[in-house]
């Protein structure tokens, strides 16, 4: 799993970057359009990966493909209607990576008819594929990612105390999922299937 390969690791760190800020960015940005100031008081509501990477989870995602930022504070309290609040705010992250992933795509299709470098070919590809691995990773329901809040967004009030009571311990889970590559296997045919799609969207741009 170790991985010293510093060709890549500059390649692929302009995506982490900018995948792991945008997606705390953007579940500061629509909790405090929600009305919950939390994330803005804790100086989380810019786009300067200082505030948003947390140094170890950063290192263990370049060196092993495995890490974390700095989780957004929020009060769901601070939210008119508290459960929709907490689904918006959750789902924000992942769909930022998603349309970034997107926006990046068309800007490869442009690097490809101007003929660039290789090297800037190379860092939006992977930034595309971090992006989308960023977003589909946060969606799995595995407390603390942010399709376990998602899914206590959407189930009734009374499953809100048995999340709360196996949170604890599903960081322990979650790294022993992705060690033995459990998560992969759902992790990566979904991501593949949303690539081949902006795949064909690359050659409609080209």
């Amino acid at each position: 799993m170790f991985n010293l390969d510093i060709n890549m690791i500059l390649l692929t760190l302009p995506g982490i970057l900018i995948g792991l800020t945008l997606h705390e960015f953007s579940h500061a940005y629509v909790a405090c359009l929600l009305g919950d100031p939390t994330a803005k008081e804790h100086g989380r509501l810019t786009l300067n990966p200082i505030y948003h990477i947390d140094l170890l989870g950063f290192l263990m995602l370049i060196f092993f493909r495995f890490g974390w930022a700095k989780p957004v504070p929020i009060n769901p309290n601070n939210f008119t209607k508290k459960k929709k609040g907490y689904f918006l705010v959750s789902i924000a992250g992942p769909l930022s990576n998603i349309l970034l992933s997107i926006i990046l795509t068309i800007i490869l299709g442009i690097v490809i008819k101007l003929g660039v470098n290789i090297a800037i070919y190379e860092i939006l590809y992977f930034a595309i594929f971090i992006n989308l691995v960023l977003a589909v990773f946060n969606l799995l329901p595995i407390p603390p990612l942010d399709g376990s809040k998602i899914l206590l967004a959407i189930l009734p009030n009374k499953f809100e105390y048995k999340y709360y009571q196996i949170e604890r311990y599903t960081h322990i889970i979650l790294f022993v999922l992705v060690y033995f590559k459990v998560t992969n296997k759902i992790l990566f045919p979904v991501v593949y299937y949303i690539l081949n799609i902006l795949t064909n969207l690359l050659n409609f741009i080209i």
